[in-house]
């Protein structure tokens, strides 16, 4: 069955988050995402509140961006929220945005090779292994974590380009694509991530799941708040970009992105959405049974 959830976005104040984590979990959603946009809200702050305040809803957070983190950071959060909240939490990581990484003196000369390096040293250290790493970026002495995770992690990145996705098939367990993916694009995702499998060894059984963030507006309003956001973001002339309209028009975008090769589609609410309560009980009472 595909996996379907929706965002919460940072353009609304965290005070919000409680009400709509707890209709999440009323209402059966299955996926709450966050997203740690500079310079709104922390991801593990907001992932830790909303696990805390549901009771079966996972909680993803993507993306948490590498510049601004010490790998064993992100290491012992992830740890800790996997423990307290086994099963329940995902983390993906990426580049950042390079302008916001740029404003707080963090832009890497290689964002790829950090990018490498974090994943590298955040699976091992959420393994359970004692690292000594001496890279380009990253630097560990002798650290492993007194509190691994009971069980395995997977680790998501969140990648665009043929080069990160590459990597991301290499040195990730998933990958993260934007709203700015439309159905050939999560195909072309698929093969690059594929390549990025092959050259690196990994297993042919080992799983790969891909989440595609799906911009989706639906109202009386909806088709001129997706066409107002499209264009915002220079999105406007991509074919088969978003989603306007009921709950059938939006399960067959769904479709069309799992024919694509999609394992979990993300609703994503445009920034001006005016009821997000309404729009998680949207995606889990009507979408949701229209998605197989």
């Amino acid at each position: 069955m595909t996996a379907l959830g929706a965002v919460f976005r940072p353009q609304l104040p965290p005070e919000r988050l409680q009400a709509v984590v707890r209709l999440a979990d009323d209402v059966g959603l299955e996926e709450l995402w966050l997203w740690e946009d500079c310079f709104r809200e922390g991801g593990i702050s907001a992932a830790a509140a909303a696990l805390a305040w549901s009771e079966r809803v996972r909680v993803g957070v993507g993306l948490l961006p590498v510049p601004l983190r010490n790998v064993a950071i992100t290491a012992m959060e992830a740890a800790t929220l996997h423990r307290m909240f086994p099963g329940r939490a995902v983390l993906g990581v990426g580049h950042g945005v390079q302008d916001w990484m740029g404003q707080v003196g963090a832009r890497a000369e290689s964002p790829l090779t950090l990018l490498r390096e974090h994943l590298d040293a955040l699976r091992a250290l959420l393994r359970g292994e004692r690292l000594t790493v001496s890279g380009r970026y990253v630097r560990l002495d002798d650290v492993a974590l007194d509190w691994p995770p009971a069980g395995p992690v997977p680790v998501f990145a969140g990648a665009t380009g043929p080069r990160s996705l590459r990597l991301s098939g290499a040195a990730a367990d998933g990958t993260v694509l934007t709203a700015a993916t439309p159905p050939d694009g999560v195909r072309r995702a698929r093969r690059l991530i594929e390549e990025g499998r092959v050259a690196a060894g990994r297993e042919e059984d080992e799983r790969h799941e891909v989440v595609v963030y799906l911009l989706t507006a639906t109202g009386p309003d909806a088709a001129d708040r997706l066409r107002a956001e499209l264009v915002e973001e220079g999105l406007e002339s991509v074919p088969d970009l978003g989603v306007a309209g009921d709950a059938g028009a939006v399960a067959k975008a769904v479709q069309r992105l799992v024919e694509a090769g999609a394992d979990t589609v993300i609703l994503q609410p445009t920034g001006d959405e005016p009821d997000p309560e309404g729009f998680v009980r949207f995606t889990a009472e009507e979408v949701r049974p229209l998605v197989p």
